[in-house]
């Protein structure tokens, strides 16, 4: 790990706008099409993260009875999200190669962990996050947003008891969502589990307040830059702090805000005892992102978990974002994993659509 520097905060607010445009000029009108996202009407095709003015979707104009059992009722349209793959997946490719191969897959979207660029995301210059914009408008990919968030950082820590640790941590989670901005992602996933652990004499209760105080602290920059923070529960073997869906729920809450909700994670789903795809029918209001994973750690169809199961549920609560692929185990190699999760995934679509 990279200690953290004392280095000036980088400025470098990309007009989202203007990214469409350059990317239209550079990749033309089928590739700015793929890069529309929350700027298009939503369609049965778009990426529709919601805004502030879409609060009844979100968790702080939903009611309670938002985060209980929500049965939908079944709809017999196909899927209408798309699929994107984590970056990591693929070692130590450069970027431009793992955005052309994801595109020939048939990904639409390729997720990125900050510390594949560089450790400390504050020493990303605007030439480099120009460059991995334009690398992914002339693949046709959006850069959906980022995962690993303080992975290979330090200094920081969510529930840390330590107020002054606690403010730096809500400043390097705001320079993280103008990272996402500058390169058109909109979702941001605090997964993070070695920075959110319960400390030593910190007990749930607290760990809950101070995670809650950073995540209000930068939900007014994510409000401009237009990012939306997706909490991330982690299995108990990987974590001590919000290990269940139904703990993340109750955190993003208590956030109150449009900009905080949910991701649901096969892998940490099938450590809870309440089934995927009823965790997806309970929670589906709150959630904006999702990975997809076998319980093996691989990619999806590479282990036993019943996709078809996961993916109906999916569908049954019109799920219209991303279905992205994030593996922990690549020793398949990354080629493997992209085109066997893919095809696995569009076969399970083929079946709910027939």
């Amino acid at each position: 790990m990279t200690k953290l520097s004392q280095q000036p905060t980088v400025q470098t607010h990309v007009s989202r706008r203007a990214f469409l445009q350059c990317a239209a000029l550079a990749a033309g009108a089928s590739s700015a099409a793929v890069l529309t996202g929350g700027e298009a009407p939503v369609t049965a095709d778009a990426d529709p993260t919601p805004r502030a003015a879409k609060a009844s979707s979100t968790p702080g104009a939903a009611t309670s009875d938002a985060a209980t059992s929500d049965t939908a009722k079944p709809k017999t349209t196909a899927p209408t999200w798309k699929y994107a793959i984590c970056n990591e997946t693929f070692g130590d490719w450069p970027p431009e190669r793992i955005f052309q191969f994801a595109a020939e897959c048939g990904y639409a979207g390729v997720e990125i962990a900050p510390f594949t660029i560089d450790p400390d995301v504050r020493k990303i210059p605007p030439t480099t996050r120009a460059r991995l914009r334009d690398q992914a408008a002339r693949a046709g990919i959006e850069l959906v947003g980022l995962h690993w968030l303080l992975a290979k950082t330090r200094g920081f820590h969510l529930t840390s008891p330590d107020p002054a640790v606690r403010r730096q941590t809500a400043e390097y989670l705001r320079e993280l969502g103008r990272f996402c901005h500058d390169m058109g992602g909109r979702v941001m996933v605090f997964g993070s589990p070695q920075q959110r652990n319960l400390l030593p004499g910190v007990s749930r209760q607290q760990a809950t307040d101070y995670a809650v105080e950073v995540f209000r602290a930068i939900m007014p920059a994510l409000a401009d830059l237009d990012v939306i923070l997706a909490l991330e529960p982690l299995s108990h073997r990987t974590t001590t702090f919000m290990t269940t869906a139904a703990e993340a729920v109750a955190v993003a809450e208590q956030v109150d805000s449009p900009n905080c909700r949910l991701l649901l994670d096969c892998l940490a789903m099938s450590s809870e005892t309440i089934a995927a795809a009823d965790l997806i029918r309970t929670y589906h209001r709150h959630l904006v992102h999702f990975h997809a994973n076998d319980r093996n750690g691989q990619g999806p169809g590479m282990g036993d978990l019943d996709f078809d199961a996961v993916f109906r549920a999916l569908r049954d609560v019109g799920y219209r974002h991303y279905v992205s692929v994030e593996v922990f185990d690549t020793s398949p190699g990354g080629e493997t994993i992209a085109r066997r999760s893919i095809a696995h995934m569009r076969s399970v679509e083929r079946r709910l659509t027939n």
